[in-house]
């Protein structure tokens, strides 16, 4: 994924009064037909997900956002990575960028979990010669040596999770965002998920996760910032703001 070039070498990312508006229709015609004869169905409203919020995050942090579902958490996470792109404002990030949005993204069904390996990764950065060193610390990661050569259509979502972390946390990239990915699989593969981002976060790599689970966000994460209705509500040490976010969320 590209990046931008920032002067500040403090910061690896940084934002800018960030907007994001999505078109909402109120009956729009399937066909062209539908179309034609009942084109005011084409009207829309806009729908404002983030409301003009900013924020940095220094090389090296590991972050957290948190916020209840629809409050523009996961919107932010795709405008980092570009997926999406702002209505307004800005977005930089520096550095070689990894990142664990959707599960099974990028992945072939028909291809076996190794040949989506070198898929993965390649659109990671990665040039063959530097997959062909890592495949192998990758496939153990997985605990699928049994499986990667089999389709990934017969994978379960565990599986499609296991290789999906091993492909982003190999690539040896300088951030790596996450989004809720880490809520699939057995509780063990989770555990040394969350050893092996402790021990990527204190080699310096910046991390980003988006989670309902506040306990794994104090585990891994220095900081959280939760956003509420398309706005930054809070943003400081994880027990502090995960404390008045519980408060809140009893309260409705």
């Amino acid at each position: 994924m590209g990046a931008d070039n920032l002067d500040n070498s403090e910061y690896l990312i940084e934002v800018k009064n960030l907007t994001k508006k999505f078109k909402v229709y109120n009956d729009k015609g399937k066909t062209l037909k539908e179309k034609m004869l009942f084109w005011k169905r084409n009207s829309y409203t806009n729908r404002l997900v983030l409301d003009n919020i900013s924020f940095s995050i220094k090389k090296g942090e590991a972050v957290g956002l948190i916020g209840h579902n629809g409050c523009g958490k996961s919107t932010t996470l795709k405008l980092l990575t570009k997926i999406m792109y702002p209505s307004s404002g800005t977005v930089i990030v520096k550095g070689k960028v990894s990142a664990l949005i959707e599960l099974g993204a990028g992945f072939h069904p028909d291809m076996s979990g190794r040949e989506n390996i070198y898929i993965n990764a390649s659109i990671f950065g990665l040039t063959k010669k530097q997959i062909d060193k890592k495949i192998d610390d990758i496939i153990e990661f997985s605990e699928l040596r049994e499986f990667i050569d089999n389709p990934v259509r017969t994978y379960s979502s565990g599986m499609y999770m296991r290789l999906a972390f091993a492909v982003a946390i190999n690539v040896e990239a300088e951030i790596l965002f996450i989004d809720e990915i880490l809520a699939v699989g057995d509780v063990s593969f989770q555990e040394k998920c969350f050893n092996k981002l402790v021990e990527i976060r204190d080699a310096g790599t910046t991390i980003v996760i988006v989670s309902h689970s506040l306990g794994q966000i104090e585990s891994i994460c220095g900081r959280s910032i939760w956003i509420d209705g398309g706005k930054i509500r809070m943003d400081g040490k994880p027990s502090e703001v995960h404390e008045k976010y519980l408060e809140y969320m009893h309260s409705r």
